[in-house]
């Protein structure tokens, strides 16, 4: 999947499938990870967050399912 870089100290890139509501997101040291039955509207707001790692702890860390890739 396609990721969309984001001005974040820890998040590098962000992307989504919305055909399987899979999002992955890609920190700053290289470890990319993929969150699972996420909203894309979750997504949307990641991306549009003046926080994308404020906005990541807070509303995707620790309530979707993940794996790292």
């Amino acid at each position: 999947m396609a990721r969309i870089p984001v001005n974040s100290s820890n998040i590098a890139s962000v992307g989504y499938d919305a055909a399987t509501s899979s999002l992955q997101i890609e920190f700053l040291n290289g470890k990319v990870y993929e969150y699972y039955e996420v909203p894309e509207s979750e997504f949307d707001g990641l991306v549009n967050a003046g926080s994308p790692g404020g906005y990541f702890h807070a509303n995707i860390k620790n309530i979707y399912s993940y794996a790292e890739i």
